[in-house]
């Protein structure tokens, strides 16, 4: 079913705040597409991503994500929505005084998991995903930048997402192992899971290309 659409957004305004960010919005993306979204600092890339994981509330024009309405949805569903969504970050946001194990596993309790033994083995095939097998006890200290990135796709991973948001998720890695999240994610994608991946790096950009929105003076365009 590879035309099912996950997000569709039409005649939107994204606001920070009061303020208008992006204008005109009308985007339609489907199951295990690769999306691109590029643009400067402050063109409303990040906003963008945070109104379809539920934390802008959207105002003005229709929009749906996994199957929520974001015009109607509520404070208490944003969970609900967040269990059909991974969300990779910039700056990893694991926690630090947990193991590798305890930091899925921290999610999973929060989006509804309640048998340890289903955790364990999803645990288990989601760290084998992203070749982190073994790495379970170790605490995100003792993992390289790249490793790290890694936990926190296995982290998006967990709860079989329909789709991955990612915001700029190679800014602090090195051109190498930028390569190996970017393939990591593609390989993802291919299995039937969406990634919108927004960044500046043009070097992987040139390198991978896929669909690709740009933000720009306000106005999202597609490019071809």
């Amino acid at each position: 079913m590879s035309n099912e659409t996950v997000i569709q957004i039409s005649k939107a305004t994204i606001f920070q705040e009061n303020n208008p960010v992006v204008s005109d919005v009308n985007v339609e993306i489907k199951k295990g597409e690769f999306v691109y979204l590029i643009g400067k600092t402050g063109s409303g890339k990040s906003s963008l991503l945070k109104t379809l994981y539920g934390e802008l509330p959207l105002k003005q024009g229709t929009g749906s994500v996994a199957g929520f309405d974001l015009t109607t949805l509520k404070r208490k569903d944003v969970p609900f929505l967040r269990r059909k969504l991974g969300i990779v970050f910039q700056d990893f946001q694991l926690l630090s005084d947990r193991s590798v194990y305890e930091n899925l596993r921290f999610v999973m309790k929060a989006t509804g998991w309640k048998n340890e033994d289903e955790i364990r083995k999803q645990i288990t095939e989601v760290l084998n995903e992203v070749a982190l097998s073994g790495k379970g006890e170790k605490m995100p200290f003792e993992l390289s930048g790249g490793e790290q990135q890694r936990v926190t796709v296995a982290r998006a991973l967990v709860n079989n997402p329909e789709i991955i948001l990612a915001d700029e998720p190679t800014g602090n890695l090195d051109p190498e192992t930028s390569q190996e999240v970017m393939t990591l994610l593609l390989s993802i994608a291919k299995s039937g899971t969406a990634i919108v991946f927004a960044t500046h790096d043009f070097i992987l950009y040139n390198k991978y290309p896929a669909r690709t929105l740009k933000f720009e003076n306000g106005k999202i365009s597609e490019l071809n």
